[in-house]
């Protein structure tokens, strides 16, 4: 059964990461906003630190990078919070900091949540310490990525990969991207897999960076292959085009990762939530735990209704992310976390817009920045639309052919 208290030997890292981003992610927030593009080069002290904690055990998982599952446990197995847990529970200390400074921070991209889900031991020594992005979408495939179109076709040790793919974050930073290609467009989905292709490899260019609404401080480029030649080596997972489960272990990356973006949105929206409340405070609106919302004013009902909906959100990721340690199918409860907060966190962000007024719209809080950052959270590594349908066919024991 799982236990809702913070474990306690997180406890101290978890503090740390808070702390890291009330000194250095949030103070840096409004700059790299507004120079959108230029590299915030205090993310390499933070990143050596990061490196240093996890060395020594004493941090385990402050990003999207360690998601490994492990071998199915026994029954009777003692249930355990590894760094599926912890990642979320310091990804959302992070993200009450900044969002976009978080998706900037080296080694720590969602390409590295791909390598950990599906790589092998040796692939996992050989990459390690590399950041890597994630390549999936392209400019006629987005939400559907068993319609992806890139290429890689093997000719001898190496996979000549060809394709464009857009929306790429960290793109322009990363040391290497995961790329999604088919490997035989006439087998459809099952011959989806995914390569880690290396910056400098030739026929790998960076097109362009793009200008965004929000998370302005993390770079999001497109790149094209043509020619690209990869080592064999650098396939994740089995070579082998199997129908059956194919695709679904390429797919079992976003089991892991969608608890991570699931994460950011919770701690975006909790800092929403505190700056609301601070403001509302200091206006005279109090809120009363105690007295039922309808005999309270509109302002603290309508904050009581979002640190409902947080809290929702919040446990269901802790969940996804619990299941995924203790080698759960969580496929479901991946899908509902990643559905719920990236609504309720765009939500809850734009209402705190809302009850602040004039201060919320301004640029005196961080409040519409973090309007404008939550609303990719509910977009990127699976829509809101495709998180319902993803749970409406886990329920109804439907097929994606069954059910679009």
């Amino acid at each position: 059964m799982i236990n809702l208290e913070t474990p306690r030997k997180f406890r101290a890292f978890i503090n740390q990461a808070h702390q890291v981003a009330a000194e250095m992610l949030r103070p840096n927030s409004r700059e790299y906003d507004l120079a959108e593009h230029a590299y915030p080069k205090e993310l390499d002290m933070l990143a050596a630190m990061v490196d240093g904690l996890g060395a020594s055990g004493t941090g385990q998982g402050a990003g999207a990078g360690g998601v490994r599952r492990t071998e199915p446990a026994d029954d009777d197995a003692k249930v355990k919070n590894g760094s599926n847990l912890s990642s979320v529970l310091s990804i959302m200390e992070m993200c009450w900091g900044d969002v976009g400074l978080l998706l900037s921070m080296p080694r720590q991209g969602l390409g590295n949540s791909a390598i950990a889900s599906v790589a092998s031991d040796e692939q996992l020594k050989r990459f390690e310490g590399v950041w890597a992005g994630m390549a999936i979408t392209e400019p006629g495939c987005g939400s559907d990525s068993a319609s992806i179109q890139t290429t890689a076709r093997l000719d001898g040790d190496h996979y000549v990969i060809d394709g464009e793919k857009i929306f790429v974050t960290a793109g322009g930073r990363c040391d290497a991207v995961v790329v999604w290609a088919t490997l035989d467009k006439s087998l459809g989905r099952a011959a989806i897999k995914s390569f880690v292709v290396f910056k400098d490899t030739p026929g790998m260019t960076v097109e362009r960076l793009e200008h965004k609404l929000g998370i302005r401080s993390s770079d999001t480029a497109t790149i094209r292959f043509e020619n690209c030649r990869v080592p064999a080596a650098n396939l994740l997972g089995s070579a082998e085009v199997d129908a059956d489960k194919g695709f679904a272990g390429v797919m079992q990356t976003f089991d892991n990762t969608r608890p991570l973006v699931a994460a950011m949105a919770v701690g975006c929206a909790r800092a929403s939530l505190e700056v609301t409340r601070d403001l509302l405070s200091e206006a005279g609106v109090q809120i009363d735990y105690d007295r039922p919302v309808h005999l309270q004013t509109a302002a603290a009902a309508s904050y009581l209704q979002m640190e409902a909906d947080w809290e929702a959100a919040y446990l269901l990721t802790l969940q996804a992310a619990w299941m995924a340690d203790n080698s759960k199918p969580n496929s479901l409860q991946a899908s509902m976390a990643k559905a719920k907060a990236g609504r309720v966190g765009n939500d809850i962000t734009l209402r705190c817009v809302e009850l602040a007024g004039s201060l919320g719209y301004s640029e005196h809080e961080l409040l519409e920045k973090w309007a404008r950052d939550s609303k990719i959270l509910d977009i990127f590594e699976g829509t809101q639309q495709i998180q319902q349908l993803i749970v409406a066919r886990r329920l109804l024991g439907k097929t994606s052919a069954e059910l679009k």
